[in-house]
């Protein structure tokens, strides 16, 4: 059982403080840190000192982790150009030697790329798959080949596909709610399929739906890692998961009705329910990153029962 350490930096983080929470996540013996994609806080939040690109701080993070997997829930498809993003991630992937994963999504909030002039085309399912045909596309030509696609969105032309990743296959994350399209394009092109923020009833349903899509396509329900992202608000009595959810401005029944909060007990019985279905790896959204306490707390006590 993978337990992942998941950032929302737009909420409010320098590179340093996520510099520090990465190296926690190393230290502390869990699988990988995995960051969002954002260039806008949402809520209340003041979001200061402003937002980080999420490529750059991958980047920087590769050069100063060693052990680590590194990737994003989710890279949204209306932020770049998808040969420039192939070359990004196959370039922080050298940089990393070869521990990087891409999640990519089609981008949903609305309000960020009004803030910063970004495109929000009507249209971006049909996007991300030309894109996602791209990016797998580029990276799987071989060295002397050359790649050339024509899509509704986006034309490429005799692309020398280059750089490569270090590693043979950056895995593709993919996921979402959606009953028909996304275990589909799950299930041509994802190495893992993540349900974001769901019941262990409502994601038992679409892991089927995508083992379903999967052997439709020739592929076997099992090549797909399963996964669920969760907040979590671990303590060590009542005291202190109270602290820590106000802390994050949530309410400790709403955080054990939908997330992964209560005692190391409580926590570990509700990863054995989303296990029970399928998942295998699990994103924990942490959103107080100075609370390094709670990153331990986790380690020793949750993550070592399940190890």
């Amino acid at each position: 059982m993978d337990l992942r350490i998941f950032t929302e930096p737009q909420q409010g983080a320098s590179y340093d403080t996520l510099l520090t929470v990465a190296k926690a996540t190393e230290d502390l013996g869990f699988d990988a840190f995995f960051r969002s994609d954002h260039y806008l806080k949402m809520g209340s939040v003041d979001g200061l000192p402003g937002p980080t690109d999420a490529w750059i701080t991958l980047a920087g993070l590769a050069r100063e982790t060693k052990r680590i997997r590194l990737g994003t829930l989710m890279t949204a498809a209306t932020f770049r150009l998808p040969g420039v993003l192939a070359l990004q991630v196959a370039q922080v992937d050298q940089m990393s030697g070869g521990r990087i994963e891409l999640g990519l999504g089609a981008g949903w909030f609305e309000e960020e790329h009004k803030a910063y002039g970004i495109p929000f085309p009507k249209e971006k399912f049909g996007r991300l798959e030309e894109q996602l045909a791209i990016v797998t596309g580029l990276w799987a030509t071989e060295v002397g080949d050359t790649f050339s696609y024509e899509g509704d969105h986006y034309r490429l032309e005799d692309s020398p596909a280059l750089p490569k990743p270090a590693q043979d296959k950056v895995p593709v994350l993919i996921g979402g709610h959606g009953p028909t399209r996304t275990p589909r394009l799950a299930a041509r092109y994802a190495d893992e399929f993540n349900m974001p923020f769901s019941s262990p009833q409502d994601s038992e349903r679409q892991f089927g739906r995508v083992r379903a899509a999967a052997e439709e396509a020739g592929r076997k329900g099992d090549d797909l890692v399963y996964s669920n992202a969760l907040v979590v608000c671990v303590g060590r009595d009542d005291a202190e998961v109270a602290r820590r959810a106000a802390a994050i401005g949530r309410e400790v029944e709403e955080l054990k009705e939908n997330g992964l909060a209560g005692s190391p007990a409580e926590v570990v019985d509700k990863i054995g329910r989303y296990g029970a279905v399928g998942a295998s790896r699990f994103y924990l959204q942490v959103l107080d990153l100075d609370d390094l306490d709670h990153l331990e707390l986790i380690s020793s006590q949750v993550q070592s029962q399940l190890s």
